[in-house]
């Protein structure tokens, strides 16, 4: 697949996933950002997202910043 780009909002009432473009995403997760709650919040939803185990995405950058680079393998 590749690397996408998101821009996280944790804490938010509601999950939420926004597509900009091909490779940038806009994500509202319920979990706080704490303790990696929110990461592997994101890690799941963007698993999901891309139909692939959770072991296949794996943060790149941005681990503690709102803005993350991320890699999803096939």
């Amino acid at each position: 697949m590749g690397y996408i780009h998101l821009k996280v909002t944790a804490g938010a009432k509601k999950e939420s996933w926004k597509k900009k473009s091909e490779d940038h995403f806009e994500v509202s997760v319920k979990e706080k950002a704490e303790k990696n709650f929110a990461n592997s919040r994101i890690l799941v939803l963007v698993a999901e997202y891309f139909k692939v185990p959770k072991n296949k995405v794996r943060i790149v950058n941005g681990h503690k910043h709102p803005s993350k680079l991320l890699i999803v393998e096939n």
